[in-house]
């Protein structure tokens, strides 16, 4: 399903160009995709798109994202999240909201996508940057030059200096 999305992201340049899921099927299938992995895509496409509907994003002149979390209040992650996510990917979402490039209405949908990733056991880090990617190219928001090296990176081959 990963490579599908990763397709999509590549070939629609945002969210709203992307076209109505079943045409968007019978390209991938075009583009050789299995049909399973085509069927899980396009029932995590949709889901996103629903999980997206209620949220409007101002584009200008820096995105306010809203609505604001209070300054005091935290979130928890539920047990089965923490399974899911495990301490990488929980790593990760913390490290982009405290950069402020996560705010906490994306923050539920990359976790809600997540969990609905369909994977088994605890979900690897380049997943879950996939899903942020897709969750930023569904409201057409690109992140800042290095956030965006960070989501696309790989970081296995990284020496620590």
């Amino acid at each position: 399903m990963f490579e599908v999305l990763v397709f999509v992201y590549e070939n629609y340049w945002r969210g709203d160009a992307c076209p109505e899921l079943h045409q968007l099927g019978r390209k991938l299938s075009a583009h050789g995709f299995e049909p399973d992995e085509i069927h899980d895509a396009l029932v995590w496409l949709d889901g996103l798109n629903v999980a997206a509907q209620n949220i409007t994003l101002p584009v200008e002149p820096e995105p306010e994202w809203a609505p604001e979390q209070s300054a005091t209040s935290m979130r928890v992650f539920s047990v089965s999240e923490q399974d899911r996510l495990g301490a990488a990917c929980l790593g990760f979402i913390s490290f982009l909201e405290s950069s402020g490039v996560l705010p906490p209405a994306l923050r539920e949908i990359v976790v809600d996508r997540a969990m609905a990733a369909g994977l088994d056991g605890e979900m690897p880090l380049d997943a879950l940057k996939i899903i942020v990617l897709m969750v930023y190219w569904r409201f057409g928001h690109e992140p800042d030059a290095l956030i965006l090296d960070e989501l696309c990176d790989d970081t296995e081959d990284r020496l620590a200096h």
